[in-house]
């Protein structure tokens, strides 16, 4: 079973908490930059943006974590999740604006399927401008680390939060949605007793509703209930395939990784929704271990990249050209 914090009832799911082998630091609020508002298609929450890059930062090997620290700004502490929600912070800034596409990817309706030519594009059909495209060019940039810094071409702190970032969006299942519906952004409906619409449900919804009803607010605790299932819990035996990307081309697992999406899109994420109606107990129980499975895999999987980049540029992940 699925490891939560035993509040409240969960349906026939029986819930408890397990050990946790893998200590974290704590997480920090730090913006890089002035608060600015935030846009409607968001990718994860703040919350989950943060810990799918706690989790990763775990499972960096030693000398991971000192080039990751030596990338980040020095009030960051070196601490990865505290700017993994950067790019969502200045998307909409003049300068980064046409970083907005590469936070998601548009499928066609009904068709649950993901083909990276036909539908890794902007709006104008520029190829590439997608979040799987993303993921691959900053993974690309960030092959010129061994360069040193000041002799790389590309900002290198820049790749890092761009590549974080984007790690966990294709992993949240309506980030890779259908086009008319820009992902779920236009099906408005109630979320309990409040107004929403589908994206945000998935967005941020779900984690804020898992967080007030098993773990009193606590992010940490959400942490550990996640860590502990892939470690000796219901995922630990999937670990392996999760993070598999052996001698193929980088955009191979991207795309794995989106194809993933869209079909969790439609068979939990559309399934059974319709304008206007309201989704609560029934909808969360059976999401939420959805949620806590994709953040879990994006954060093995970030860790998977950036050990690869880091560890040995001339071994690692094959990168497109």
């Amino acid at each position: 079973m699925i490891r939560l914090s035993k509040k409240r009832e969960m349906g026939s799911m029986e819930s408890y908490r397990g050990s946790v082998r893998l200590i974290f630091s704590g997480y920090f609020l730090l913006l890089a930059f002035a608060s600015i508002s935030v846009p409607r298609a968001q990718g994860w929450s703040k919350e989950g943006h943060i810990l799918t890059c706690q989790i990763a930062q775990g499972l960096l090997e030693a000398e991971v974590v000192e080039a990751v620290k030596s990338l980040l700004p020095e009030y960051a502490e070196g601490d990865l999740s505290s700017l993994c929600t950067w790019p969502d912070q200045i998307r909409h800034w003049y300068k980064y604006r046409w970083t907005s596409p590469l936070h998601f990817i548009n499928t066609p309706d009904g068709a649950c399927s993901y083909v990276y030519s036909r539908d890794c594009h902007d709006q104008n059909g520029v190829k590439d401008m997608c979040v799987a495209g993303g993921i691959q060019n900053y993974t690309s940039q960030l092959s010129h680390y061994t360069e040193g810094t000041s002799e790389s071409p590309y900002n290198l702190t820049e790749a890092l939060l761009f590549l974080s970032h984007f790690v966990g969006d294709i992993h949240q299942p309506m980030h890779v949605g259908f086009t008319s519906d820009e992902g779920g952004n236009t099906i408005e409906l109630r979320w309990f007793r409040h107004k929403s619409n589908l994206h945000h449900v998935w967005d941020r919804e779900i984690i804020l509703t898992a967080l007030a009803d098993y773990y009193d607010k606590d992010m940490s605790l959400l942490l550990q209930d996640i860590v502990a299932n892939f470690t000796d819990g219901i995922w630990s035996d999937d670990v392996s395939s999760w993070k598999r990307c052996n001698n193929v081309q980088l955009r191979t697992c991207v795309n794995k990784y989106a194809v993933e999406s869209i079909k969790l899109a439609c068979e939990y994420g559309y399934e059974g929704v319709e304008a206007g109606q309201t989704l609560s107990d029934d909808y969360f129980n059976s999401r939420l271990p959805i949620v806590m499975k994709r953040i879990a895999q994006g954060g093995i999987r970030l860790a998977m990249i950036l050990n690869r980049v880091f560890s040995d540029s001339q071994r690692g992940l094959a990168l497109p050209i």
